[in-house]
């Protein structure tokens, strides 16, 4: 017995012979199985882009604090005329600050590094070579990374907590990697923009905006960042804002929101470690 299947049905016809049974479909509900199977793949993909959205890791660019604590950073790769000149007014206003160090400088300026360490200042790895680290493999993050915090070890005996990606490049490839070698990825909520040759005074016109919890970009050999320094400084003991390096800026314990604020999970504050 044959069965005739109307185009404009949409209702399975069952066809059986001595062999079994089959399903027949018409035309229409073809087309119909064909559009729901389109509408199941684009809520399926649909929903793998909203969990990857939702999971974009970010990097640290300010603490939620209660207290006053702000941190100034100086990022050194070229150049190290200026830096014992930055060391020597943190001293001259009892600050400690935070350095973020290339290897091919530290190669260059051992006894810079060296100096650094013993006048009580934070360092932390801004890379080996200085790339763009997005566009590596996780082999070749971790070859800049732990050579780089490896360097900074034999100079100083110090521990390396902290990782700044150059030109602020990061990727979740990158923080993982990072974050698998114990180093807190650290970008700046207040960029002095002091390699653009801005003057001394409108360095720290932009760096007054800082408030508690922000962390500051400035570079150890910009032009006229010893000019900037003593306003910055005078301004903050004004304002009653102390500055700490950023190891002892952040919390212990933590999340990270999608602005990078950092924002503790208790109360316990102090040291990263």
């Amino acid at each position: 017995m044959v069965h005739k299947i109307s185009s404009f049905s949409t209702k399975p016809v069952k066809k059986c012979n001595r062999g079994g049974c089959i399903i027949l479909f018409s035309k229409k509900s073809k087309i119909l199985l064909a559009l729901l199977s389109v509408v199941v793949a684009l809520t399926i993909c649909t929903s793998f882009v909203l969990v990857f959205a939702n999971t974009r890791l970010v990097p640290v660019y300010k603490v939620k604090r209660q207290d006053n604590k702000i941190a100034i950073s100086f990022d050194a790769a070229w150049g190290a005329d200026k830096t014992l000149g930055i060391l020597d007014i943190c001293d001259q206003y009892g600050v400690k600050v935070t350095f973020f160090l290339v290897s091919f400088w530290m190669e260059a300026y051992p006894d810079m590094v060296a100096e650094i360490a013993r006048r009580g200042h934070e360092i932390g790895t801004h890379s080996k070579t200085h790339p763009q680290m997005s566009k590596l493999s996780k082999e070749e993050i971790k070859e800049e990374l732990t050579y780089s915090v490896g360097q900074i070890v034999a100079i100083t005996g110090q521990e390396v907590t902290l990782f700044r990606p150059p030109f602020g490049d990061y990727d979740n490839k990158l923080i993982d990697v990072a974050t698998s070698l114990n180093l807190a990825t650290i970008q700046w909520s207040v960029d002095s923009l002091d390699w653009k040759g801005l003057s001394g005074q409108e360095i720290a016109t932009r760096v007054q905006k800082a408030k508690p919890g922000d962390i500051i970009l400035c570079h150890n050999n910009s032009d006229h960042i010893l000019d900037a320094l003593p306003a910055i400084f005078q301004w903050a003991k004004i304002k009653g804002l102390e500055f700490v390096t950023i190891g002892q800026l952040l919390h212990q314990n933590y999340t990270i929101e999608k602005d990078g604020t950092m924002v503790p999970t208790d109360k316990i504050t102090g040291d990263f470690k």
